[in-house]
């Protein structure tokens, strides 16, 4: 195997630009990876954040191995674990003459070495963003599915704002596509849409995408509304597949937030859960809809925690969630004016800490049967990975990530006792690399 941990480009999105990259190497594979060190972490009570990474205890690593390739820039990594335990890694990744590849690659040793990667489209208009990060989801009967946002529009020198023709109000539109493999990712079909509706030049996006424990795959994602006169109006809308093929959309909230990322998660009792920030008259806290028979009906939303943040205007942020015992937890970002920060919260609504640091960005949340972590990015002038572990209401003190130095868009998992982490490290060139590292938790 070659030791390889792929460059990446730093792409930073708002709701209006979506990433196009490409590239269709196919020789390399990604390789060895050396983990970090164990690391204890001690419980405390609460935290409120620190400007002063110096005042964190690190989590020891070993050195850090990573190649970069100036020819390509790679871009948002994303972690996760197949019903065979597999770690898959997914990734986009963009040549020099505009074009993306979306790749994956499995580790069948907890993310020390991964396979030769494999390439599941190419294309210019590839999407992939912290809002709309494109996803690869390993089914139990051993297929795949791909879910990304797309335009076929785009021509190869174009940037991602650009286009010859398709485009919607306000010079955006983006089609939400999948692609399937049967055979463990050496091929795929070509990308569909995961919506039925014919109509051309409109957005969706912001969209999110998960298994139902019936091994069926839910989607959920903003569109635009059709007639509207406004700037930039979206409803919440939710496709489901049934015997793998995707059904007719359903509209399940007409009003929200119109550029937050969705999140969705299915509990400890197998119920799916969305969360997005809705809009109740510019009041823009997060809530949660569930479904208990795999999407066909929802409860009505309901607010997770009443923030009462009022703002006139979207934040470009959503939640992110995972498990945790038999409840869940939640994070988001509020700009509320008692508490402004990134908050976790349980599924029942306990308020566990608030990072009220505004260098604070970027969380994730991971669990395992046993604990459950959060990961985000930290500082100003030198921006390094953080993490707490969490055990039931109990979490830890702030631990820094040895040698996460000019870290981005990180994803992480939880094996066992150690916590995987891939990201970004942001290069003078533009053209990021990725590292992997391990620690105990």
């Amino acid at each position: 195997m070659i030791k390889l941990i792929i460059s990446f480009n730093v792409v930073l999105f708002s709701c209006w630009a979506f990433f196009s990259d490409h590239q269709s190497d196919k020789s390399k594979s990604v390789s060895e990876i050396p983990m970090c060190s164990p690391m204890q972490a001690e419980d405390i009570t609460q935290w409120t954040g620190a400007t002063n990474l110096s005042l964190f205890k690190s989590a020891k690593t070993t050195p850090s191995v990573f190649l970069t390739d100036d020819t390509k820039a790679y871009s948002m990594p994303l972690l996760s674990q197949t019903p065979k335990g597999e770690v898959l890694l997914s990734w986009t990744e963009k040549d020099e003459q505009g074009m993306t590849s979306f790749c994956l690659a499995f580790s069948q040793d907890k993310g020390k070495t991964f396979s030769e990667k494999k390439v599941i489209y190419e294309g210019n208009g590839i999407g992939n963003s912290r809002l709309m990060r494109a996803k690869v989801i390993a089914k139990k009967d051993g297929s795949l599915i791909a879910v990304f946002t797309n335009r076929a529009d785009v021509p190869p020198t174009a940037s991602p704002q650009e286009g010859t023709g398709g485009r919607g109000r306000g010079g955006r539109s983006s089609d939400l596509v999948y692609c399937q493999s049967k055979d463990g990712g050496a091929t795929w079909t070509k990308p569909e849409s995961v919506d039925s509706d014919p109509t051309k030049g409109i957005l969706r996006s912001f969209f999110d995408a998960t298994l139902m424990p019936n091994d069926e795959i839910a989607v959920v994602y903003l569109k635009d509304v059709k007639g509207s006169t406004k700037h930039e109006e979206r409803d919440l809308r939710l496709v489901t597949t049934k015997n793998g093929v995707f059904q007719p959309e359903k509209l399940i909230d007409p009003v929200v937030c119109d550029c937050c990322n969705i999140n969705l998660l299915v509990d400890a009792n197998g119920a799916l859960n969305v969360y997005y920030r809705d809009n109740n008259d510019d009041v823009r806290d997060i809530a949660k809809m569930t479904s208990k028979d795999n999407g066909a009906t929802f409860s009505k939303p309901q607010i997770v925690h009443n923030d009462g943040w009022k703002i006139n205007g979207c934040p470009h942020s959503g939640a992110v969630s995972s498990t945790h015992g038999k409840s869940a937890l939640i994070a988001w970002y509020s700009g509320a004016e008692t508490e402004s920060g990134i908050r976790l919260v349980t599924q029942e609504g306990k308020k566990l800490f608030v990072l009220d640091d505004p260098s604070v960005k970027n969380p994730s949340l991971m669990s395992s049967s046993q604990v459950s972590a959060m990961l985000w990015e930290q500082g100003k002038d030198k921006t390094q990975l953080v993490f707490r572990k969490i055990n039931g209401v109990k979490v830890s003190e702030t631990l820094s990530v040895e040698g996460s130095d000019n870290a981005t868009n990180s994803t992480g998992l939880i094996i066992g006792n150690q916590l995987l982490i891939a990201h970004e490290v942001k290069q003078d060139n533009k053209k990021n690399s990725l590292k992997i590292a391990s620690t105990t938790l």
